[in-house]
This record gives C-alpha cells, structure tokens and sequence, in this order.
C-alpha cells in the first residue's frame, strides 16, 4: 500500500514539474525567434497570466537571414479558435523598440514592447499571436504565447 502510495505521488509530481509554458513558432519565414521573456510570466505554468488593468512588456530575441528595410508589429488574439486583432499604440517596430531599420542579414536583434491589458478584457484564456513583419508584410517573426487574462 506505502509503496503504491509513493509511486502515485511520485507520478503526479512528475506530471506537475512537466507542465511549462512553452512558446511556438506559427509561420516565421525570414527570422527565428531566439528567445522570448513576458515581464512578470512564470514559466512554470502552462500558460502566462496577464491581469487586467496593468501593463506587461515582451522581449523577442531574433535571428534574421534577410534584409528588412521596415518592421510591423501584428498582433492576434486567438480565443475559441477565431483570431481577432489586437491594436497597439505603436505598430512601426523601428521606433520605440530597439529596432533600428534597416535590419540587416544574418544579424540577432532584441525587440522589446508594451503589452497593456485593458480592464475591459474579458477573464479568458487566449493564444496570444505576436507577428513582427517586414516591408511585404512577410513574417520575420511568428510566436505564438498561450495566455490567461485575469
């Protein structure tokens, strides 16, 4: 019995350590996103909670094979699998973000922005879809970020 007990444990414990947030890529064509940081996310949860009313900011390490003479930000909410747009006060990627364009081949860049979450938002979970697109609204980076607003 002591002994079925501890393997029970043992199996939910390791159940529980394996569950992390993890960051996918949905259609990066020029770019490989590196690394990418949500201000105040702990890793260890399946998804990033973002409360209402406050603000976030992400940091997107990448990597680029391409010249991009300009960068946009795109972003998406995903919410029961419809995709709805979600505005940002300063979609030119090259201002206010530690871009300087033009981007040049084969460099690594940090992008950095502010995620303000709206009281307004409804408590939902949603995959957050985070674009930085070139001059021909081609995807240098494409992360998908699962999250929940509260």
């Amino acid at each position: 019995m002591f002994k079925s007990c501890v393997l029970t444990l043992s199996l939910l414990l390791t159940m529980q350590l394996g569950i992390c947030l993890e960051f996918h890529d949905c259609g990066s064509k020029t770019g490989k996103f590196t690394q990418v940081t949500l201000e105040g996310c702990d890793t260890t949860k399946p998804e990033c909670v973002l409360k209402r009313g406050t603000n976030s900011s992400i940091t997107i390490d990448f990597a680029l094979a391409e010249v991009a003479s300009a960068v946009k930000t795109v972003v998406h909410g995903k919410v029961l699998g419809i995709e709805m747009p979600f505005p940002l006060a300063n979609p030119d990627a090259c201002v206010d973000s530690g871009l300087k364009c033009p981007l040049e081949k084969d460099e690594t860049y940090r992008y950095t922005a502010r995620l303000p979450v709206l009281k307004s938002y409804p408590k939902v979970s949603v995959m957050v879809k985070w674009e930085l697109q070139d001059q021909n609204n081609v995807d240098i980076v494409c992360v998908e970020i699962p999250a929940k607003i509260q």
